[in-house]
C-alpha cells in the first residue's frame, strides 16, 4: 500500500526545481523570427501554456489568460507550447493558422515531437507551468479555472523578486505578425438563406458576413468586428441555424451564448446564455437568459427545438424558443465515446450538427466520430445516442470502407444529403467524406480542402467552408467517391508504465494563497475514474469526494486508458467576509497506461500546485 499523504495536503509553495530549456522542432512564432531561450527571459515571470488547437479547454484557457497578459505585460511573459494530439496539428502551417485564428498575442513554441512536453512531464491539455524570475518552476496547473490563482501567484512573485532585485521589467518578446487582407478570415459555418444568399460566421473577425449566391460577393457585414457582447458584437461566432420564422440563431461561441439575427432588420439579440462560462455545479436547465452555457459550437433546428452542440462540456443542450428555456439533452460532461440513453452517453467536443428526419447527426470531433441522436432509449427524454463511425479519443486517420473500421480525423461539420447519406467535413484530413447508412460504407468525396469546417447544399452543388483558405468552395456532388490511400494513427503520447495490482491515484491540489477548500455546504472536491477498456479496472472506478483513490488493475489487461475527472472549489479564507469569492478548478485526464512488473505504484496528476 502506498501511504502518501492525501493529495489535497498543501504542497510547499517554493519547490526549487530548475525549469528545463524550451525546445521544439517547429520553431518559434510571434517573435519576429527570433528563437527564445530561458536565459534571456531571466528576470521575468514566465507562464508556459501547453496547448493544442483542437482542444476546447485549451481555447478556454487562452481566453482566461488575456486579462492577466495585459495587466502584467511588463513583468510576465506567456509562452504557448503547442503540443499536438492529432497528426494534422503537427503540421507547422496548421499551427501558424491556429495562432492567428485564436488571436494568440504571445510567443508560441511549435513542439511537434512533444520534446518540451516530456521535459516538463505534462500529462494533459491544457497545462500551465509558472517559472519564477530566477528560472525555477514554482507551480503547475492542469485544466481550466486557474487564472485567479495564477494572478495571485504573479502578485506574490512580483513583490518577492522586486525586493530581491531579481525582477526585470520591460517590453516582452512578442512581435505581431503582419495582417492579411481577405474577405473572410477563418470562417466557421455557413447557412443558405431563403433569399439565395449565404450567411457565414467569420469567426476570427467576430462577424457574420452575408455573401451573394456566388459565395464571393460581400452583401453586408453584421457586427463591429471587435470582440464584444453587445447588440453589435460577437466573439468568435460559429454555428448558424434557420428558424421557422426566418430568423437565424447563432452560436456565439466565446461569449457562451446564443444570439438571434433577423435578416430583414439586421437586429441581433441574445436569446440564451449569460456571457459567462458554465462550470460544474451550475444550473443545467431553466430560463435561457439565466443559465450559463459553455462554448456552443453549432446549432440545428430539430424536433421543434434548437439543439446545441455544447463543445465546452461535451454535451448536447436544447433551447425551446416557445418557453424560453434551455436544458441538457445528451451527455454527462464526461469526455469519451459511449452510446446509450442520451443522458447517459459520453461525447467529446461535439462541433457539428445536421437534422435529417428522425436523426440528428453529430460531428463528434475529439472522438473523430460521426454519431447521431434518434428517438428511443430508456429514461430521460426518450432519445438515444448511437455511433456510425469512430471508436474513441485515441484512434483516428483516413480510411474508407466498412464503417466499423473506417477512420476520420477531428471532423467539425456534417451535412445531410438528398439521398439519405451524410457528408462529413473531415477537418484534419482536409477532406469531404460520406457515410451511407443504407450500406454502412464510408467513402471520400473530395480532398485538398484546407480544414473544411462546414458544408451547405445549394441546388445540386455542395458549398464547403474552407476555413484555413478563408473562402467558400463550390463542388458538384460527385457520382463516385475519390480513392485515397488508407492511413491509421493513434495519439502519440507515451504510455505511463504502471505495476499490476494496486495503483495509488493522487490528484494534487493546492488552494491559491488566501483561499481554502469550500466545505460550507459539503465536500468541495470530486473525483470520477473510469477506464477503456472497462476491464482494465478491477476496482476503484466511479465517483467520490476524495482527491485520492486506490485503483485495482486487472492483471489480465496489459494496456488501456485511465479516464480521470477532478474538480475542486476554493473560496477566500476570510471569516469576516459573508460572501467570499469562490472559484472552480477542473480537469479531465486520459492517461494511456501499460501494465509492467517494474511500473509505478503511484500516479500523481497535478490539478494545481506542485507534487511534493
Amino acid at each position: 500500500m502506498n501511504d502518501a499523504a492525501p493529495a489535497h495536503t498543501p504542497a510547499p509553495r517554493r519547490a526549487r526545481l530548475r525549469a528545463p530549456e524550451l525546445v521544439g522542432k517547429g520553431g518559434w512564432l510571434n517573435t519576429g523570427g527570433k528563437d527564445l531561450g530561458l536565459a534571456e527571459l531571466r528576470g521575468r515571470i514566465v507562464i508556459l501554456d501547453f496547448w493544442t488547437f483542437c482542444c476546447i479547454n485549451c481555447l478556454h484557457v487562452l481566453d482566461e489568460l488575456r486579462e492577466l497578459e495585459e495587466k502584467h505585460r511588463d513583468t510576465v511573459v506567456i509562452i504557448g507550447v503547442h503540443s499536438p494530439k492529432f497528426v494534422h496539428e503537427a503540421e507547422h502551417a496548421a499551427v501558424v493558422d491556429a495562432v492567428e485564428r485564436y488571436e494568440v498575442h504571445h510567443p508560441v513554441l511549435d513542439d511537434p515531437e512533444l520534446a518540451t512536453w516530456k521535459q516538463y512531464a505534462v500529462r494533459a491539455w491544457p497545462t500551465l507551468v509558472v517559472i519564477d524570475p530566477e528560472g525555477y518552476i514554482v507551480a503547475q496547473h492542469a485544466g481550466e479555472g486557474h487564472a485567479h490563482a495564477i494572478a495571485r501567484l504573479v502578485d506574490e512573485l512580483e513583490a518577492e523578486h522586486e525586493a530581491k532585485g531579481t525582477l526585470r521589467r520591460g517590453d516582452g518578446p512578442y512581435v505581431a505578425p503582419e495582417p492579411v487582407a481577405t474577405d473572410l478570415r477563418f470562417p466557421g459555418k455557413a447557412l443558405l438563406l431563403p433569399s439565395g444568399n449565404l450567411l457565414v460566421s467569420d469567426s476570427t473577425r467576430h462577424q457574420l458576413v452575408e455573401l451573394g449566391p456566388d459565395g464571393e460577393n460581400v452583401v453586408r457585414r453584421i457586427g463591429s468586428g471587435e470582440r464584444g457582447f453587445g447588440p453589435d458584437a460577437f466573439s468568435e461566432p460559429q454555428g448558424l441555424a434557420l428558424l421557422p420564422d426566418g430568423s437565424v440563431v447563432v452560436a456565439d461561441t466565446v461569449n457562451h451564448a446564443l444570439r438571434r439575427f433577423d435578416p430583414a432588420t439586421g437586429a441581433v439579440e441574445t436569446v440564451a446564455g449569460t456571457g459567462r462560462q458554465w462550470w460544474q455545479g451550475s444550473p443545467t436547465s431553466g430560463p435561457a437568459l439565466e443559465v450559463d452555457l459553455s462554448s456552443p459550437w453549432d446549432v440545428a433546428w430539430w424536433q421543434g427545438k434548437v439543439w446545441i452542440a455544447m463543445a465546452g462540456v461535451h454535451q448536447l443542450w436544447t433551447w425551446d424558443p416557445e418557453t424560453g428555456t434551455v436544458a441538457v439533452s445528451a451527455g454527462t460532461t464526461s469526455e469519451g465515446l459511449h452510446d446509450g440513453p442520451a443522458r447517459e452517453a459520453w461525447l467529446a467536443q461535439p462541433s457539428g450538427l445536421a437534422a435529417a428526419g428522425d436523426r440528428l447527426w453529430i460531428a463528434d470531433s475529439e472522438n473523430s466520430a460521426l454519431r447521431y441522436v434518434e428517438p428511443g432509449g430508456e429514461g430521460g427524454d426518450g432519445y438515444a445516442v448511437r455511433t456510425a463511425v469512430g471508436t474513441g479519443l485515441f484512434d483516428f486517420g483516413h480510411r474508407d470502407g466498412d464503417a466499423a473500421q473506417a477512420l476520420l480525423q477531428h471532423p467539425l461539420g456534417v451535412t445531410a444529403l438528398p439521398d439519405g447519406s451524410v457528408a462529413v467535413c473531415d477537418t484534419y484530413n482536409h477532406a469531404l467524406r460520406r457515410f451511407d447508412p443504407a450500406t454502412g460504407q464510408v467513402s471520400t468525396l473530395a480532398t485538398d480542402l484546407r480544414e473544411p469546417s462546414d458544408a451547405v447544399l445549394v441546388g445540386e452543388d455542395i458549398v464547403v467552408v474552407e476555413s484555413a483558405r478563408h473562402r467558400l468552395t463550390r463542388l458538384r456532388l460527385p457520382e463516385e467517391a475519390v480513392r485515397v490511400d488508407a492511413v491509421a494513427h493513434r495519439t502519440q503520447r507515451a504510455a505511463t508504465e504502471v505495476a499490476p495490482g494496486t495503483l495509488r491515484l493522487d490528484v494534487v491540489f493546492q488552494a491559491p494563497t488566501g483561499q481554502k477548500l469550500d466545505t460550507r455546504y459539503g465536500p468541495s472536491t470530486r473525483l470520477l475514474v473510469s477506464s477503456t477498456p472497462p476491464e482494465l479496472l478491477a476496482g476503484g472506478e466511479g465517483t467520490g469526494t476524495d482527491l485520492f483513490r486506490e485503483l485495482a488493475l486487472n492483471p489480465e489487461v496489459t494496456e488501456g486508458v485511465l479516464h480521470v475527472s477532478a474538480m475542486a472549489a476554493s473560496c477566500d479564507d476570510d471569516p469576516a467576509n459573508e460572501y467570499p469569492a469562490c472559484h472552480v478548478h477542473q480537469q479531465d485526464w486520459g492517461v494511456p497506461v501499460t501494465v509492467t512488473a517494474d511500473g509505478a505504484t503511484r500516479l500523481p496528476l497535478v490539478l494545481a500546485g506542485m507534487d511534493a
